[in-house]
């Protein structure tokens, strides 16, 4: 692929693209709308190719490269993260305007894509379940249209468009672009995030927390190992490991306000070779989310603490591993104003949708916690049962995607205008 502007061949829509603005809705200046419904062709192609060509978090130098290649076609003089595997991009309005940023995400998930589709992935075990080739692409449309309003001088300040690795793992790849100069004199900062249980032309937006908090959370147990016929003369470790699976997370629950909606769950828990050795180790990892962040401050020592009581009585060694992840994304009032006019300008009174706080957690957060934004999410879904994000069968409805440029295109111009 060379360029975003054609299909590949044998390529079609699956569904109609909407080439054409919503019904109430307000067209984009300087005839922006005709501009996107002759890109959509070729950003529904972007889509798909960076489908196929999955990267997993920390090795996303194809991708990254792919969107330096599309943002030098529309003119714009992209830079590459340190590590070559993100990118961020100043589209220069008036030099004495503010700075606004928006951001996607571009990572891949370590899972076999198992739709029966053309863009299906092409890399064994790597699969974009989450929607984030579907947020680089809605970027990279922003980025095209907005650099044309750079080029006739109406754009009111600089948009900066950051394209972020590594969002699904820890250390996490917002600190690696906060490090590198991306919030260098950002005002406010937005993103969108695909959400299926929401049907395409709507996006849901809530003031305060909009995601939980998310941590790692790995105990190791270690003893002497030996017979099952003798447990009492040694530590059993099945035992001890039942244990801690089993009541550290409610007990965990039970030391916090029940309104801060931690849970604690363990995904994988393992423990010996043989049915009639008592092992010497064993190894249970799993998240913690929390919705409060007062108590996602207090998390670790809480979670230390049950674990050592619990442990205590089965004579087991503990070595636990508590690995700080990201607070909670808090969405600031102003930015989510700036958002839902936007929204009612992209899409119609219709547009706005309220949603939940999710126990998703989203890197996006530490932006926040250096300037206000907020993250919106995109309705993409589907005819018929929706897939949830993370799994390996997870695919969207494409005309979000014109969906998502045009409401981020609308957020930049009123955060621009409102920030002067």
């Amino acid at each position: 692929m060379t360029s975003a502007l054609t299909l590949p061949n044998g390529s079609h829509l699956a569904s109609s693209a909407w080439p054409e603005s919503p019904s109430g809705s307000q067209p984009l200046p300087f005839e922006l709308d005709h501009l996107l419904a002759l890109r959509v062709p070729g950003l529904v192609a972007t889509r798909r190719h960076i489908h196929s060509h999955p990267e997993l978090s920390g090795e996303e130098f194809e991708t990254a490269a792919l969107i330096a290649r599309e943002l030098s076609l529309a003119g714009l003089r992209p830079r590459l993260l340190p590590k070559g595997n993100g990118v961020i991009c100043d589209i220069d309005g008036r030099p004495d305007g503010p700075v606004v940023a928006l951001r996607a995400d571009i990572d891949a998930l370590p899972l076999t894509d198992v739709k029966d589709v053309p863009y299906r992935s092409t890399k064994d075990g790597v699969c974009h379940a989450c929607g984030h080739d579907v947020h680089t692409t809605v970027l990279l449309g922003v980025g095209m249209l907005l650099a044309q309003l750079a080029d006739l001088g109406e754009l009111d300040g600089r948009v900066r468009l950051i394209f972020q690795p590594a969002e699904e793992i820890l250390p996490c790849g917002s600190l690696e672009v906060i490090e590198a100069g991306g919030l260098d004199d950002v005002v406010q900062i937005f993103a969108l995030h695909c959400d299926p249980n929401q049907p395409v032309g709507k996006i849901g937006l809530r003031v305060g927390p909009i995601t939980a908090a998310a941590d790692n959370v790995t105990v190791r147990l270690t003893g002497p190992g030996g017979h099952t016929a003798r447990p009492h003369l040694t530590v059993d470790l099945v035992d001890a490991l039942g244990r801690l699976v089993t009541e550290v997370p409610a007990l965990v629950s039970r030391r916090v306000p029940a309104n801060s909606g931690l849970l604690l769950v363990f995904g994988h828990a393992s423990a010996g070779t043989r049915y009639n050795v008592i092992p010497s180790e064993a190894t249970a990892s799993g998240t913690l989310r929390v919705m409060d962040r007062d108590t996602w401050d207090e998390a670790p020592k809480i979670v230390a603490q049950v674990v050592r009581d619990v442990i205590a009585p089965t004579g087991a060694t503990v070595d636990l591993e508590y690995l700080r992840g990201r607070p909670p994304v808090t969405n600031d009032a102003r930015a989510i104003q700036v958002l839902t006019a936007a929204t009612h300008a992209a899409l119609g009174p219709d547009g706005v949708a309220e949603t939940p706080q999710s126990m998703g957690g989203e890197d996006f957060s530490w932006y926040l916690e250096y300037v206000p934004g907020a993250l919106a999410r995109l309705g993409v879904g589907r005819s018929g049962p929706n897939v949830d994000l993370h799994r390996a069968s997870f695919d969207v409805d494409e005309r979000a995607i014109a969906v998502g440029v045009r409401v981020m295109v609308q957020t930049a111009l009123r955060a621009l205008a409102a920030a002067r």
